[in-house]
């Protein structure tokens, strides 16, 4: 269903640079955040925001009968961000992805989120299986 595509050279580690999704519906992700389950924003900084935002990603992707293996794409949105970040981020990432296929992925400083508490909001594009059906 999700196959890697890679050119020779210039990738990132844990990324893969294309996804060819084939034969399968398309589960769109909206922003996801460090909430917890009453929704509240999490304690502490950037890990533990990413951390719970990708639990949160896992529960809805649990909830459309997949989980990150179905992930194709992802987008991580980070305010403030620092290049001493990203070591954090590959790291609380390859908890939750399936390492073996990553997904393609990007990156986007901004300057501030919907809340200026919240430090790292993520969103992605996922493939159902064919005839996987949300209630």
């Amino acid at each position: 269903m999700l196959t890697p595509v890679n050119a020779p050279g210039g990738a990132f580690p844990g990324v893969s640079q294309a996804m060819q999704i084939s034969a399968s519906d398309l589960l769109i992700l909206s922003g996801h955040v460090g909430t917890d389950a009453q929704g509240n924003l999490v304690e502490g900084g950037f890990e533990e925001q990413l951390r719970a935002t990708y639990v949160n990603l896992k529960a809805t992707l649990e909830a459309a009968g997949v989980g990150f293996e179905a992930v194709a794409r992802m987008t991580h949105y980070v305010a403030g961000f620092d290049p001493s970040m990203l070591p954090i981020l590959r790291k609380v990432r390859a908890e939750f992805i399936n390492n073996d296929a990553p997904p393609s992925a990007a990156l986007i400083p901004v300057v501030q989120l919907y809340d200026k508490a919240v430090i790292v909001e993520v969103d992605g594009i996922a493939a159902l299986p064919p005839k996987t059906r949300i209630a």
